[in-house]
């Protein structure tokens, strides 16, 4: 899928002219440090990051409809947290949005549109979503839409001083997807 859309949003792919808008808030230290990684210090930062995104091919940029503007990043992740459950097909959302942004209900809104692309044109078993435990507006988003908290476990912030927070890790199955699918859009 080249692009998502929802009722304000646009998720598309990175762009290499997207750098610009990807440093207008991966700079600001309320974004990065609370989704484990270092603010950007440079726009050429930016731009390496957009080519990370590009090779690894599972990240989207978010545009606001309205302005056009880019306004954060959604990732479909392959990633398998729990070893018991490594033979089902999975990935990890992850997501940012630019702190001008927050608060307005749109990040619910872009993951009630990604579960339905995970399970209904991924056709994924399982999706996982994680916050640091200091990560108020993220904890939100994921208990607001139902999420159901897995475990906590230890994380180290290898990208930003080594410290160690706890990751909250939550899930949604595809048969709570089925059973609840009129209420999830």
């Amino acid at each position: 899928m080249d692009i998502i859309e929802t009722k304000r949003h646009r998720l598309r792919r990175w762009q290499e002219s997207d750098a610009a808008s990807l440093y207008a808030y991966a700079k600001d230290p309320r974004v990065g440090p609370n989704a484990g990684w270092a603010t950007h210090a440079s726009l050429a930062e930016s731009q390496d990051v957009i080519t990370i995104f590009q090779e690894a091919n599972d990240g989207y940029a978010i545009v606001d409809k309205a302005t056009g503007q880019i306004i954060g990043s959604f990732g479909f992740h392959d990633r398998r947290p729990v070893e018991a459950l490594a033979d089902l097909k999975q990935v990890e959302f992850g997501f940012v949005l630019h702190p001008d942004y927050w608060g307005q209900g749109r990040m619910p809104e872009i993951v009630r549109t990604a579960l339905a692309v995970a399970f209904e044109t991924m056709k994924v078993d399982l999706v996982w979503c994680a916050h640091f435990d200091f990560n108020a507006p993220s904890r939100r988003v994921i208990e607001k839409l139902g999420f159901e908290h897995v475990l906590d476990r230890p994380f180290v912030m290898e990208r930003i001083d080594g410290r160690t927070v706890t990751s909250r890790l939550y899930r949604w199955t595809r048969e709570r997807y089925e059973a609840q699918s009129n209420g999830i859009r």
